[in-house]
């Protein structure tokens, strides 16, 4: 960590003395270079994990999912999703999402995307680049299927997320075009995912263990 903390420092004054000899220094590399300022990441996370499946309705949701000050809210009858981004040339952005059931309206789904493209400042938060976490009900069909063994039991299971990702991003896309572009980017990574467990469906067994599946992303690498 102190290693990390010195490099950060050298690469900083290094930057700081290359724009000082230049005589200037861009209002926009400042911006991209500081911290981002509120909200921080914590507040989406608490509003993930304040919402509990098949116990909280849309009331609870509704009261913990968005801020009006730096989030757009989006709606339909059955999803309500909050996206919001920092500075004007768009270095954060990440959105929250929340399905509900349409009998009780109880929250059956859950998504939290977080992509950041800003270098942390002085390596003092963690890089993390995209997170994309999400809970989701299974219908029991889903569970209660015959599968071949466990490996196209687990493949299943991720191809439902996606199906479903997919129908609940399209309900409330429609009126974002950023929240539509980031559920995007969701889609490529578990579409990415699946093709390399078509092609070699014993790496499934990665996906439970605390390292997971390696991947690469088509536009992060």
């Amino acid at each position: 960590m102190v290693a990390r903390l010195v490099l950060a420092i050298f690469i900083f004054l290094c930057g700081l003395c290359c724009c000082c000899l230049c005589g200037c220094m861009s209002i926009d590399v400042v911006e991209y270079l500081l911290p981002g300022g509120p909200p921080d990441s914590n507040s989406a996370y608490y509003s993930y994990y304040e919402t509990e499946l098949n116990v909280s309705n849309s009331a609870d949701v509704l009261s913990t999912i968005h801020l009006p000050e730096y989030e757009l809210l989006s709606q339909s009858k059955n999803v309500v999703a909050s996206f919001g981004e920092k500075r004007k040339k768009g270095y954060k952005k990440w959105f929250k999402m929340v399905a509900f059931n349409e009998d009780d309206l109880k929250a059956k789904r859950k998504y939290l995307f977080i992509e950041d493209e800003r270098p942390k400042f002085l390596f003092l938060e963690p890089w993390e680049g995209l997170k994309f976490d999400c809970e989701v009900i299974l219908k029991s069909e889903v569970l209660e299927e015959p599968y071949a063994d466990e490996n196209a039991r687990l493949i299943a299971i991720l191809q439902h997320v996606l199906d479903t990702f997919r129908l609940d991003i399209k309900e409330v896309a429609a009126d974002n075009k950023a929240l539509d572009i980031c559920g995007m980017m969701v889609n490529q990574a578990l579409e990415t995912i699946l093709v390399k467990l078509d092609s070699t469906p014993a790496l499934a067994t990665r996906i439970n263990e605390d390292k997971g599946m390696t991947f690469n992303h088509i536009n992060l690498d």
